[in-house]
């Protein structure tokens, strides 16, 4: 079955996260990726662990399905005009390279352009191209850190956290693939390429939402509270007996199955926690009680027990017992594959479920370079040239 991005040709010299989860999930849709790598050491993630699995990093597993690798000396001439040659056959182009790289290569935007006049050419940097701070290195967790999200993460008492996973990153890889897609949808109306510029400080400030907005609207800046909404009362986590349960109590009609469901109606007469406004002020009072009476009981009795109320409710549950939950294998968001060294690989499988067109991790990671050869006679090169670009260093 043909999938949605199906005849799309992507040449990707991006590495670490942000590029490869764009272009990953391009693959996801059918999009034929072209992973380019420097020869010997590749991908600068491929190293970063443990765990490996038979000398294959989990760390770069997890971003580089549905790929082929191609190994590329930039700094050879013979190399630069491969180069040449796959961007003239391609549709976009990605690349996340600090910010004066790309100059240095001669693969700007407006060189790139000169191979392929309607090329697509997405730039993810940390802070942007016309940003002051344009020009300063950016990893994820720094990231976290300057636009605001670390404060707001993590308990009062405590230190700022980052979140658990690198979500600069990650949210710049959906923003680049949002910025492609949208720009392909102008190509195809107007026959014109553009410039996609994807900032990993633009995606977080994009997600502070109502977090920016109390600010915006108070001036007062948001912070930390824990589990806790800030403006929804209860709306958080709380101790069992032998774990954490997580009640989301958004409305005042689900208050009033809440406390119906934990026999304690009377919280309803007391005023500090009669409606939404009044829990809110007095958030601390209200979890003392509650979790007074959580602790007596499980999770899974708790988690019964508002369950058949009514009441939104569940567990923190590690990750894997996440990963082995009926949903997974129903929804198909583990799935398995045969990695040329790593053998039979667990990946996380595609979320977005088309029901015509649904995409599939058709293909492992790639072992570095282990496409060269098909790719380089794909665009006219014969085995005699290739022959010579290995004995070169070239590939």
């Amino acid at each position: 079955m043909q999938k949605p991005l199906t005849g799309l040709k992507v040449v990707d010299l991006s590495r670490f996260i942000a590029g490869p989860y764009c272009t990953m999930k391009l693959g996801d849709m059918g999009a034929e990726v072209i992973k380019v790598e420097t020869p010997d050491r590749g991908d600068d993630s491929r190293a970063l662990g443990p765990p490996f699995l038979e000398g294959e990093s989990a760390y770069y597993l997890s971003f580089n399905r549905n790929k082929k690798s191609i190994t590329l000396n930039m700094r050879d001439e013979k190399g630069k005009e491969i180069l040449r040659r796959l961007i003239a056959d391609a549709d976009v182009f990605v690349e996340n390279f600090r910010i004066g790289v790309t100059e240095k290569m001669g693969l700007t935007y407006e060189d790139v352009k000169k191979i392929k006049e309607d090329i697509i050419y997405c730039s993810v940097t940390g802070y942007g191209h016309n940003s002051p701070y344009r020009e300063k290195p950016s990893f994820d967790v720094m990231i976290q850190g300057e636009a605001g999200l670390m404060s707001i993460t993590g308990f009062p008492d405590g230190p700022p956290q980052r979140v658990g996973v690198a979500i600069a990153d990650i949210l710049g890889g959906f923003h680049a693939v949002e910025g492609i897609l949208l720009a392909l949808l102008v190509r195809n109306n107007t026959g014109k390429g553009q410039f996609v510029d994807v900032s990993l400080m633009d995606s977080i400030i994009s997600i502070l939402t109502y977090q920016a907005g109390n600010y915006l609207a108070t001036g007062n800046a948001p912070q930390r509270v824990g589990n806790r909404h800030p403006m929804i009362t209860p709306y958080e986590s709380f101790e069992t007996s032998d774990g954490y349960v997580i009640f989301a109590v958004g409305n005042q009609r689900l208050w009033e199955t809440f406390v119906k469901a934990l026999n304690r109606e009377d919280l309803n007469e007391d005023p500090r926690f009669a409606d939404m406004k009044s829990r809110n002020q007095h958030p601390a009072e209200l979890k003392e009680i509650l979790e007074k009476i959580t602790r007596l009981r499980t999770t899974e009795d708790w988690v019964q027990v508002m369950e058949d109320a009514g009441v939104p409710c569940g567990r923190i549950r590690t990750i894997d017992q996440v990963l082995s939950d009926p949903h997974v294998d129903i929804r198909e968001m583990v799935v398995e594959k045969e990695h040329p060294k790593a053998g039979m690989i667990k990946l996380t499988g595609v979320p977005t479920k088309l029901s015509l067109t649904p995409g599939e991790v058709s293909s492992p990671p790639p072992t570095l370079g282990q496409h060269t050869e098909e790719i380089l006679s794909s665009i006219g090169y014969s085995t005699e040239n290739i022959e010579e670009f290995k004995k070169n260093g070239v590939v």
